[in-house]
């Protein structure tokens, strides 16, 4: 099977949030589909062993930040890359309090207020149908695709998103960021990765070149 046909499917970009044991928590995420137009229904994908799924099945709310193209890295990186368990994603990121729900507004297109009505298991991830309560236009920057997201900033998917695959590492020398997956490949890059300046940052996440195994 040839997954890479997957990556033909259009996705959007989005941050999930929810309140959790008195914490604001939440994640990125890019399967979200309008379900119904009259009032209209969404669905939403997350993994089982992420934390926001666990906080959303208790809180059984949530809100959707459609993030456009001039979106904060940091809210990529925190929001992608890290756990609600362990930090606080919040921090120094734009957002209110709607519905008594925190959402992100650091650059966005429009958020999305939802009430759970199911949730469906599959053997990895959990669907959540929700109906849409409350909706806000912010700005009209361009939406964030999952196209853009891989092509322009060189992202990759979280392992824990539905639309992760595993990529060919060979051919050139080449060296993974341990936070984000972001893969720095010597040949297209034109510089060797030793000789990077040492203060120099991953694009995606921000980790420091320490952070970067060779794969």
């Amino acid at each position: 099977m040839d997954k890479t046909v997957f990556n033909d499917i259009s996705y959007g970009m989005y941050v999930v949030t929810t309140n959790y044991n008195d914490k604001k928590v939440g994640c990125f995420i890019n399967t979200l589909t309008q379900i119904t137009s009259d009032n209209p229904i969404i669905s939403i994908s997350l993994n089982k062993d992420n934390y926001t799924n666990e906080a959303i099945i208790s809180a059984k709310k949530f809100a959707v930040s459609i993030l456009s193209i001039d979106t904060n890295k940091d809210v990529i990186s925190k929001f992608g890359y890290f756990s609600s368990r362990d930090i606080d994603k919040f921090e120094n990121i734009r957002y209110e309090i709607v519905n008594n729900l925190p959402v992100v507004i650091d650059n966005i297109c429009s958020y999305i207020i939802c009430e759970v009505m199911d949730v469906i298991e599959s053997e990895t991830h959990d669907i959540f149908l929700a109906r849409v309560i409350d909706t806000k236009k912010i700005s009209d920057k361009e939406p964030m695709t999952y196209r853009y997201y891989h092509e322009v900033l060189k992202g990759k998917a979280p392992k824990k998103a539905p639309t992760y695959i595993e990529e060919d590492s060979s051919n050139s020398v080449k060296y993974r960021c341990i936070i984000c997956g972001h893969i720095y490949d010597e040949e297209k890059e034109g510089i060797k990765f030793e000789d990077l300046p040492d203060d120099w940052k991953c694009p995606i996440c921000g980790a420091s070149k320490d952070k970067f195994e060779r794969i």
